[in-house]
């Protein structure tokens, strides 16, 4: 048994541990079953894989934050290094803070090459062996392996293990037992054969009760299907294939007629971005609650369908899971760098609803809102997050059902045409709000049909190429987009007592890593910040508002370029001045570290 050393040297529930192994080792069912264990004992945690675009070999890294105070981002360096990759054993080395721990497979280094750390070899292979595991399992043994001995080194709660496992291999008895087993051969190894002299310490507390751990994409499915998605069309993109995936894995379970058992949506696997696009409009079109999934560049070849769907006024929903580009770019890395395309996306003159997520729980919110605002609005509506929200586990609130009914906005029935005579025109606004009335697929009445055209038309969908009629319809759109600054998420906003004279402004997951910063800020520097993050675009006044209050406003944002603070320029062009950009994007979810040592730079000056 290990000895505690006294409570003034513990480092209790507040480190980083990185674990380096080998894609397509099954390195990610160990590692989730930490990052769960952890979660179960009521620590606030979070973990990042940083995984190669290849299938199998490469380097891989999986990134565990414990905090007890709730901090969620990314760590710069790590007080914990599991090594157990030959390839990149040096590099990993170096990923260790002075004074923390390198626990590595004493199999593939003699040598660690730094004295300023606390080691702890294992003989993983040994273990393996001793276990008798076939040959086809050794790799997902030796992950187990590490699991063991971490249990023992910080003092993870076995039950806690034991639950884990049993959750992760849905209750099926032999994966359980034999993966309990491999834990607890290395947790008795490790007890016998390791001295704990490092101060890194896990102790139950009581601060996920009522929480879950999700992935952005699974929210992301659950709340669409929850918002009544009917077609789904999509083509396999990392990183948003797992969204797809996730809504074809559950719709099955809830979306089946209880009187005939038929199901009541169809999913469609496209031949490529451009034809999941035109399946999704046309579905739309046909009065479905249509959506795709993609990332940057399957946005790309969506562009002429999503000008058709704005200026023919057809809802559908896009969920845009960045990753870094430009070109295929680093397919397996994260970042906010498609906000300019999507907000230009197309030809011509156009303005798209967009929404943006920070969290599983708003994924799941927005996921079921989302189709609200596209039938309301009659238009695209995109949703974007990142690789890092999208396929990483994130401690979450529990969702709750929709809170209000379906919103299908201004659909004529039979009924509808009949009071009206069937006179009503399809691009005619009668109410001064800027949104028609629209008939979909199926009404019977002999005046619901109008042609639908992404050429000039008058308010009756009559061709024309008159001047007049082009920039009257085109305006008339554009009206949409003033009424829904109404109704979409508004920022959260965050103001010392009184204001301050800085704020800073995020959107997505840099979220984590800002509100780390500000603490840094407040407690090292003195430096009190007001803060706001943006949910949705067309911005709404309260944007402005927390625009124009501040005399310096600092952007962070994961691209090169700054592209929040260019569409806030845009819309705010007399306070361009004012804004200051703290862009970076090197794929990895961005650090508070980063964002303070940023900050200072620019404020020093």
């Amino acid at each position: 048994m290990t000895e505690k050393m006294s409570d003034d040297r513990l480092v209790v529930n507040d480190f980083s541990i990185n674990i380096a192994t080998v894609n397509g080792s099954g390195s990610a069912t160990s590692n989730v079953i930490l990052l769960r264990a952890i979660f179960k004992m009521g620590i606030p945690v979070s973990g990042k894989n940083l995984f190669p675009s290849n299938i199998q070999g490469q380097p891989t890294w999986f990134l565990i934050r414990v905090s007890k105070d709730g901090y969620l981002a990314r760590r710069e360096r790590h007080q914990i290094v599991v090594a157990i990759n030959p390839d990149s054993f040096e590099k990993d080395v170096k990923e260790a803070i002075p004074g923390g721990v390198l626990i590595y497979d004493s199999g593939i280094a003699a040598e660690v090459g730094r004295d300023d750390l606390i080691t702890y070899a294992v003989p993983i292979k040994q273990l393996v062996k001793e276990a008798d595991v076939p040959s086809t399992f050794r790799a997902y043994a030796a992950n187990m392996m590490y699991v063991g001995v971490l249990t023992f080194l910080l003092g993870i709660d076995r039950e806690a293990i034991r639950q884990a496992v049993t959750y992760h291999f849905r209750n099926k008895e032999k994966p359980i037992e034999a993966n309990l087993g491999y834990i607890n051969l290395a947790y008795q190894w490790a007890s016998q054969n390791l001295q704990k002299t490092d101060p890194y310490w896990l102790q139950a507390m009581d601060k996920t009760r009522g929480l879950i751990m999700c992935e952005g994409n699974t929210a992301a499915a659950l709340g669409a299907i929850y918002g009544g998605v009917q077609f789904v069309s999509w083509y396999p993109i990392t990183p948003a294939s797992t969204l797809a995936e996730d809504i074809n894995a559950y719709l099955p379970l809830f979306r089946k007629d209880p009187l005939n058992g038929k199901n009541t949506y169809a999913v469609v696997q496209a031949e490529d971005e451009l034809a999941a696009a035109g399946m999704a409009v046309g579905a739309g079109w046909a009065g479905l609650r249509a959506m795709t999934s993609t990332s940057g560049p399957g946005l790309s070849l969506m562009c002429e369908y999503m000008g058709l769907a704005y200026y023919a006024e057809v809802p559908v929903v896009v969920w845009d899971v960045q990753r870094v580009g430009p070109a295929t770019g680093l397919p397996t890395r994260t970042a906010q760098g498609d906000l300019t395309l999507t907000y230009f996306l197309s030809h011509g003159d156009t303005n798209y609803i967009i929404l943006f997520p920070a969290d599983p729980y708003e994924c799941f919110e927005m996921g079921w809102q989302s189709f609200d605002f596209a039938e309301r609005f009659q238009t695209p509506v995109f949703v974007m997050i990142d690789l890092d929200l999208g396929m990483n586990q994130w401690m979450t609130r529990a969702f709750k059902y929709p809170d209000r009914p379906m919103d299908r906005g201004k659909v004529l029935w039979e009924e509808d045409l009949e009071k009206l005579g069937g006179e009503w025109g399809r691009y005619l606004d009668v109410d001064g709000d800027g949104i028609p009335y629209r008939t979909v697929a199926g009404n019977r009445h002999p005046a619901s049909a109008y042609f639908t055209r992404g050429t000039g038309h008058t308010e009756y969908a009559k061709y024309s190429e008159a001047p007049e009629v082009w920039e009257r319809v085109l305006n008339r759109i554009k009206r949409k987009f003033v009424a829904a600054r109404r109704v979409l998420p508004g920022p959260m906003i965050e103001q010392v007592n009184g204001g301050t004279k800085i704020g800073m402004i995020a959107y997505g997951t840099t979220e984590a890593a800002v509100r780390e910063a500000r603490d840094r800020l407040r407690d090292r520097h003195g430096i009190v910040t007001d803060y706001m993050r943006i949910r949705s675009i067309p911005f709404n006044d309260q944007v402005e508002e927390f625009v124009r209050q501040h005399e310096r406003l600092y952007v962070i944002e994961l691209n090169r370029d700054g592209q929040m603070r260019q569409l806030l320029t845009l819309e705010l062009p007399d306070q361009a001045t004012k804004l200051m950009s703290l862009a970076h994007v090197d794929g990895l979810p961005m650090t508070a570290e980063w964002v303070e040592e940023a900050f200072l730079a620019k404020e020093v000056k």
